[in-house]
């Protein structure tokens, strides 16, 4: 199996098996907990998470045009 082939499928398994997180500081879950609704803390996990995927849609932006420039160079 050639290599790039093989790191593409570490990578691609890398990002399919991914885990719910709890992405709250411990100031907003001691203000959240305080609620009674849920609804809210739920809307501001969703919200962090959705807030942390840009830097990687980025940074994973940038590595696939620098590895298109090396591979058209070579």
């Amino acid at each position: 199996m050639p290599k790039y082939l093989n790191n593409f499928l570490v990578c691609a398994l890398c990002l399919l098996s991914t885990f719910s997180a709890q992405s709250q500081c411990a100031m907003c879950r001691a203000v959240l907990e305080s609620q009674e609704s849920t609804a809210a803390a739920e809307g501001i996990n969703n919200g962090i998470v959705y807030l942390m995927l840009f830097p990687y849609l980025l940074v994973g932006g940038v590595g696939y045009v620098v590895y298109k420039m090396r591979q058209n160079k070579a």
